[in-house]
């Protein structure tokens, strides 16, 4: 069972620009699926794989890294 939680989030404007560029030369790719892999690579390199469950959430986190870089439209 998949959960999508909406996130409204600030980001500097050379950011957005890029991710812009990034989007308009990858049609297969959306804002929701970059953040999706964005994030999720975020957790993975820098979650805390020491506390009770981390095992779990680690599987969890990579399975939606995966899913959103092999994901085809």
């Amino acid at each position: 069972m998949s959960t999508t939680v909406s996130i409204l989030a600030e980001i500097p404007e050379e950011l957005h620009e890029t991710l812009k560029n990034y989007l308009e030369s990858h049609p297969d790719w959306d804002q929701d699926r970059v953040f999706a892999a964005a994030l999720s690579l975020f957790l993975l390199q820098n979650g805390g794989s020491d506390r009770l469950g981390a095992s779990h959430s680690y599987r969890s986190t990579a399975k939606v890294y995966l899913n959103a870089l092999f994901q085809h439209s």
